[in-house]
């Protein structure tokens, strides 16, 4: 047990993708305290077996009950979170609009949007208590949708268009908490360049960079990151 006051608590939803991995680390490296969750036990104890102050949580996001059975976890065993961080993803797309199937939306809505959906309203009393905050990463194909990626855009936006809402509730009710989306063209790791070392990677953003801006958002005043969109995009 840690000595002394509570740490900071964030949970990091998707923890074992490589965003998630980069920000699970970034965050213990800076003091806090995370629970990272994820769909597979194996994969949580390969990314997190070395290191100290990880709660490996497996949880099927989609799952309400699942979801709101691991915010009372948290608040039992941790007190609380300070930040939630969503980062549940995926991707699918076709040639054009007759070409993006049923099979293909239903997945990218139930990975990428039911998981916020779900995560958000069960943490949400927690965030508001503590002042803390929520994060999302967007797309800029929310902004520039093509008929290849209909489906991902759609999704997209309607990600965009929850955090927003989560901004106003915690706006609307007092509080000092702050959900915040962050726009990434694609994410990129040292794997990827490993393996594609001719690709120059244009506008992808690494997922160190996108840890750091995640992180910073603690420090930053409600006011300026409350219902913000950050770019995160790289040249």
């Amino acid at each position: 047990m840690r000595a002394g006051p509570r740490a900071r608590l964030a949970v990091v939803a998707g923890a074992t993708s490589a965003s998630g991995v980069a920000l699970t680390r970034r965050l213990v490296a800076d003091g806090l305290d995370v629970v990272a969750v994820g769909s597979d036990a194996g994969r949580l104890d390969a990314a997190f077996a070395d290191l100290d102050g990880v709660d490996r949580q497996v949880c099927d996001l989609a799952d309400e009950a699942a979801v709101l059975a691991l915010a009372d976890r948290v608040r039992a065993d941790h007190g609380g979170a300070d930040a939630l961080f969503h980062l549940v993803g995926g991707w699918r797309g076709g040639k054009g609009i007759t070409t993006q199937t049923a099979e293909d939306y239903g997945f990218l809505h139930r990975s990428v949007f039911v998981t916020l959906f779900n995560t958000s309203r069960a943490f949400y009393d927690q965030l508001a208590e503590r002042g803390g905050r929520l994060a999302a990463v967007s797309a800029t194909a929310v902004a520039a949708p093509t008929a290849a990626n209909a489906s991902y855009a759609a999704v997209k936006a309607s990600v965009d268009a929850w955090i927003q809402a989560v901004a106003d509730g915690f706006a609307r009710d007092g509080t000092t908490a702050a959900a915040t989306a962050v726009v990434v063209k694609a994410l990129v790791d040292d794997a990827m360049r490993a393996q594609h070392p001719e690709r120059a990677f244009p506008g992808y953003t690494h997922v160190d960079d996108l840890a750091a801006i995640l992180a910073g958002l603690a420090g930053a005043p409600a006011a300026e990151v409350n219902g913000s969109r950050i770019d995160a995009g790289r040249g």
